[in-house]
């Protein structure tokens, strides 16, 4: 079966997106690394941002794979063998790196005599957050979770429209959108109304913002971008610049609203249990008309391209991996400023090497193979 899309098809526009969402992570991380138990105006701003670049991946993914599934759509091709090949194809670009990246996350525990969290068996697939909060292993794997079942409602979805309408079209894609972002909305109410009767604070991070139940309707304003993009190309194009300042307008108007009047989580629970990662999902979104559209050009599109292409396995390695390694060995609170700036150059110059490596060696071929004849005839 020919594929919709390879791996090489790349925009660069969309390669500059990846490349700030990992880069606004590493900073976070950074932050991190060398103060831990800060309480900085500073530092807390920088650890925002790494946040952020989390749902900017979160849109991005859904706008990539939602656009995939157009194109499912468009060329007839939506059996369930169809969708087994789509699976397919999601999986190998996504599963073999985590599987390796976890396994040596289970072998970091060993080396350092550390506990084995309770239930590791559902890091396997991925029920660790998938309606509670996941443990302190491996958390950044968090997010893969929500992108692993975002990958699967889509098409279940859309074939379960087919057996009842008789047919799969544009529409169905848009029901589909918008029942998934409808259903996970309704998710989060449920969680405002349990918890807010619980006179104690919550967790909010990792009670909602981490848990797949209540996020996985971040992935579907992506879809809906892919949705306008594809079917009303000249006007996603022709009001990109009012589309970027109304994102920019909104993302900037909502987080100074709420630093001015120092709102939080436990104290304004409705309109963070409910509204706000949805609006800074539709924030993003609202910049993607002029992402989307960006031509190469830029005097580091090199660099550019190539941190985006090593965006995925950064992600997995410089946290677990690295960071908490480094942490393990170090006692980095006795360290002078110098020491600390070494250390964290290293952590840049450690992480983007074994990333490098990592794409490379691994996570390449197995791509490679996924665009071989052999794999497109066996699915």
């Amino acid at each position: 079966m020919k594929p919709i899309t390879t791996y090489k098809q790349r925009v660069f526009g969309l390669d500059v997106v990846r490349a700030i969402a990992i880069l606004l992570i590493l900073c976070s991380h950074s932050t991190l690394l060398l103060f831990p138990e800060s309480k900085s105006t500073l530092v807390k701003f920088i650890q925002f941002f790494g946040t952020i670049g989390v749902d900017i991946f979160f849109v991005l993914s859904g706008f990539l794979i939602g656009t995939i599934l157009i194109k499912h759509i468009e060329a007839k091709q939506t059996s369930f063998r169809h969708f087994t090949n789509f699976w397919m194809r999601r999986w190998f670009r996504t599963l073999p790196n985590y599987y390796l990246v976890l396994l040596i996350n289970i072998g970091l525990l060993f080396v350092f005599n550390t506990e084995i969290p309770k239930q590791l068996y559902k890091y396997f697939f991925f029920f660790q957050n998938f309606s509670q909060q996941q443990p302190d292993f491996f958390t950044e794997s968090w997010s893969l979770s929500i992108e692993e079942f975002a990958y699967l409602i889509g098409p279940i979805v859309l074939m379960l429209f087919g057996l009842i309408l008789r047919r799969i079209n544009k529409w169905t894609f848009l029901m589909t959108v918008f029942l998934t972002i409808l259903f996970f909305t309704f998710s989060r109410y449920v969680f405002q109304i349990n918890y807010t009767v619980i006179p104690t604070e919550i967790q909010w991070s990792k009670l909602l913002r981490k848990v797949v139940i209540y996020r996985i309707d971040s992935i579907y304003y992506g879809f809906l971008g892919a949705f306008i993009s594809y079917y009303y190309t000249q006007f996603w194009k022709k009001y990109k610049w009012l589309s970027f300042i109304l994102g920019t307008v909104l993302f900037l108007g909502l987080h100074i609203y709420i630093y001015k009047n120092q709102l939080e989580p436990n104290s304004f629970s409705s309109f963070f249990n409910i509204w706000y990662l949805a609006l800074v999902s539709i924030s993003i979104l609202l910049t993607f008309p002029v992402f989307s559209t960006w031509k190469k050009g830029s005097l580091f599109s090199k660099s550019i391209t190539k941190i985006s292409l090593w965006s995925y396995s950064i992600y997995l390695v410089n946290y677990s991996i690295v960071l908490l390694s480094i942490q393990q060995l170090i006692n980095i609170s006795l360290l002078n400023t110098f020491e600390k700036i070494g250390i964290l150059i290293f952590f840049w110059i450690f992480t983007f090497i074994l990333s490098a490596l990592l794409f490379k060696y691994f996570e390449k071929p197995i791509l490679n193979y996924r665009e071989s004849y052999k794999f497109t005839k066996s699915f």
